[in-house]
């Protein structure tokens, strides 16, 4: 697609091109990520990072990089990047002459009279990058050397030169193996063409990572480069590398890599383009599957996340109502804790029945999802009851207050020093929000599907009944045109904050309609940008609109001003219900920007927030699970309307 592809000018300039990374994925979990020229600037980046269970189930960077030298009549091509300080050696960028994606990157390199090029995927079953080397043009026979360079750490430290490195290699089919720590999988180099390995164990000192010098972080890390793999190329020749946790037999690779890449297809469509995503997020292990949260520091098998993300990354994706299913029965084993005894997310627990009510609507098989699921969104509400969870406590008047000195009790939950930016303690706004949906939802479904005279339902009416009779008179303020964002002991946060939109967004309400055009009038004045919601109004003085800095300017400004496009999804929702077909063009205008940006941050991906001030540049995670999800439910939303 002509939005997936950068000329050799945008290459070349380091400026741009560093700027913009790429992503693959699989279902095991592992990944590669690295910018489009192939030179990491993040601790994150390498061409393969994998799920340890050894080590705690985090995920490692085995492989960092593969440095490429092309050599002809005696002269060497390098065409490897790496920073050292402020300075980049080799630099092999000089020599890229195209770059595109449909859905795998293919990188394009130009010396003289040779043409070269570079394809990278994963493997969809096994730890393993798969790369096809292709010489399309060239004056003579040549030599390509390939360097890897091996880092055996977890993604989120960095490692140095020791001597506890076992430095040995094993000999395979095809390559070489290693294992430079004890408790790591064996790293699999092998090829699927002759080639020759030259054991020259070096460490690469001082391999410096841009993006983390720019944030304040450790920056500096040494890497280890057993040797080089060297084999004969003529024109028309290509050979596939493949980095593995499995010795595999190199006579399949270029079988296996060109399945896997016609497995993919091609991206046609914005819908292809975010259906393509959305299948990047889904782990599958020991038959059960979750959701990862975003590439690539985010977690797998998160509660909020999951439970926001789930309808989309399915539902409004392919239509997968049994991968629905199959992801929520494993989060609903895993989270029992969270569920039903404590958690610092409040409203996650709640936001479930948000997330059936969902399936429901899109598969109209209420009475088969209550029978599955009733019993959960009961236990979930009961968990609220007085005295069951230490964090929040029923009060006398329905409502839910959340309270622990020093941490935060909601998704505003950045942190600097210690404590949280945004703490929130009191009645807030979404969490009650979230009570009276789930407390209306599991009522009427009781009463339709349930026992004569349910105990359930009659324990809980009354509660509802009170919640629906203090929730407007206890966050609605008239004077202001919106609700307040928290209340605590009578007083109420006059900050704008996006919260409020799940109080006139859900199936069931608390508030007056006159209450719900007030609060989307205001959302539209001071929140509503091109890139989704912002976290708070401008007008406060609080304000950050920029998401840039160290880290601490950076969790100053998270809830305080970056917008998310995940919060996008209810707000068009709700105009949609208000205004009808109408609201068509507007909300085309809201999504559109997003695809302005897939040549930018992560390469065809979606961002996970953006600088809440034009011209809302993109941040965080390059790939979010919620961002995508949320897209794809705006899309569905919009064709209910086309």
């Amino acid at each position: 697609m002509a939005f997936l592809k950068f000329n050799k000018s945008e290459l070349v300039n380091l400026e741009y091109s560093l700027k913009r990374e790429i992503l693959e994925a699989n279902r095991t979990g592992a990944y590669c990520n690295t910018s489009i020229v192939t030179c990491n600037t993040r601790r994150y980046h390498g061409l393969l990072a994998v799920p340890v269970d050894e080590l705690g189930g985090g995920k490692y960077m085995l492989l960092s990089s593969l440095d490429e030298s092309l050599v002809l009549n005696g002269k060497q091509f390098n065409l490897g990047i790496h920073c050292y300080g402020d300075t980049y050696e080799p630099r092999g960028h000089k020599y890229i002459v195209d770059f595109d994606a449909n859905p795998v990157p293919v990188v394009t390199y130009k010396v003289g009279g040779i043409i070269f090029t570079k394809t990278i995927t994963m493997a969809p079953d096994n730890d393993q990058v798969l790369i096809k080397y292709e010489l399309l043009e060239a004056p003579s026979k040549l030599t390509l050397m390939l360097k890897p360079f091996l880092a055996f750490r977890s993604i989120h430290s960095l490692t140095m030169q020791n001597s506890d490195a076992y430095t040995a290699y094993d000999e395979v089919d095809g390559g070489v193996s290693f294992r430079l720590y004890n408790g790591f999988p064996d790293l699999n180099l092998q090829l699927s063409g002759k080639s020759s390995f030259k054991s020259q164990p070096y460490w690469y000192t001082g391999v410096t990572y841009s993006d983390e010098y720019r944030r304040g972080f450790d920056c500096r890390e040494d890497l280890f480069v057993p040797g080089t793999f060297s084999l004969e190329m003529k024109k028309g020749d290509s050979v596939v590398f493949s980095a593995s946790v499995n010795e595999v037999n190199p006579k399949g690779l270029k079988r296996k890599f060109t399945d896997t890449v016609k497995k993919l297809g091609t991206i046609d469509s914005y819908h292809d383009l975010l259906a393509h995503n959305a299948e990047l997020f889904k782990v599958e292990k020991d038959g059960k599957e979750r959701i990862n949260a975003g590439f690539s520091w985010l977690e797998t098998g998160l509660l909020r996340e999951t439970v926001a993300s789930l309808p989309g990354l399915t539902l409004y994706a392919n239509g997968d109502c049994d991968e629905f299913e199959k992801i929520l029965d494993t989060l609903i084993a895993d989270e029992q804790e969270r569920l039903f005894r404590r958690t610092t997310q409040c409203e996650a627990p709640l936001r479930l029945t948000d997330t059936i009510q969902q399936y429901i609507r899109f598969s109209g098989r209420e009475r088969q999802i209550w029978k599955k699921y009733g019993e959960t969104l009961k236990g979930i509400i009961e968990s609220y009851a007085p005295g069951r969870r230490k964090e929040v406590a029923m009060h006398p008047n329905g409502l839910l207050w959340t309270q622990m000195d020093g941490v935060a009790l909601s998704w505003m939950n950045a942190y600097v020093h210690g404590r949280p930016v945004t703490e929130r303690a009191g009645y807030q706004v979404e969490t009650n929000a979230f009570w009276y949906n789930a407390l209306c939802f599991a009522i009427d479904m009781e009463n339709k599907y349930g026992p004569k005279n349910s105990e359930f339902s009659a324990r809980w009416t009354s509660v509802r009944d009170l919640v629906k009779e203090n929730f407007q008179p206890t966050f609605w303020r008239a004077d202001w045109g919106y609700l307040a964002d928290y209340v605590n002991n009578g007083w109420q946060d006059q900050a704008v904050r996006p919260n409020q939109l799940f109080a006139i967004s859900l199936e069931y309400v608390a508030v007056d309609d006159e209450v719900i055009s007030y609060v989307v009038k205001t959302i539209n004045d001071e929140l509503v940008t091109k890139r989704g919601l912002r976290s708070l109004s401008p007008r406060n003085p609080a304000y950050r609109g920029v998401y840039e800095g160290s880290q601490i300017d950076r969790d100053l400004a998270y809830h305080q001003g970056c917008a998310f496009p995940d919060l996008l999804a209810p707000y068009i929702d709700v105009c949609f219900k208000m205004m009808g077909e109408t609201f068509y063009g507007r909300a085309r205008y809201l999504v559109e920007g997003f695809f302005d940006d897939i040549s930018k941050h992560g390469v065809g991906a979606f961002s996970e927030l953006y600088d809440g001030d034009p011209p809302h540049e993109p941040h965080g995670a390059i790939s979010s699970a919620m961002s995508t999800a949320a897209l794809l439910q705006i899309e569905y939303i919009m064709n209910q309307y086309e």
